[in-house]
């Protein structure tokens, strides 16, 4: 037997599952963001506005990516995939781009507080699990 035809153990077809749904989250999240601009969120204030208006032109261009190659992903450790493997690093790269910039050159936390980067956080730690998840199954076989 291969080391690629181990079969992997239920949780992490669970997990995998949890993954794809938390991405097809992020992608209507995505698609929301695009049609609806500051009031994707809900009734935006001047602020929100301000500050979407302000966002550079390849910030959604880095949105799209980062969610796409973390659906993409998730699919793949569905699927067993190697391919996993690299398109989970990208979204984390996206993740750690999109939200590294809009901390660090906006005034976002001054306007809305220090508990605005707890979802942010919660973000780069799923997709951070992606990479871990999707490394540990290459070495344990479980993806080829």
């Amino acid at each position: 037997m291969s080391n690629a035809s181990k079969r992997p153990p239920v949780w992490f077809r669970v997990v995998s599952v949890a993954l794809l749904l938390w991405a097809l989250a992020g992608c209507y999240a995505c698609v929301q963001q695009f049609r609806l601009g500051a009031e994707a969120m809900g009734p935006a204030s001047d602020a929100d506005r301000a500050l979407y208006a302000s966002l550079p032109i390849w910030y959604n261009a880095v949105y799209a990516v980062t969610v796409g190659c973390g659906l993409l992903g998730a699919g793949a450790l569905l699927a067993r995939s190697v391919l996993s493997i690299p398109l989970t690093f990208l979204s984390l790269l996206g993740v750690v781009i999109q939200f590294g910039w809009l901390f660090a050159a906006t005034d976002i936390v001054a306007i809305k507080g220090g508990s605005t980067a707890l979802f942010p956080l919660v973000i780069a730690g799923v997709a951070l699990l992606s990479v871990l998840l999707a490394r540990h199954a290459r070495a344990r076989g479980w993806i080829a």
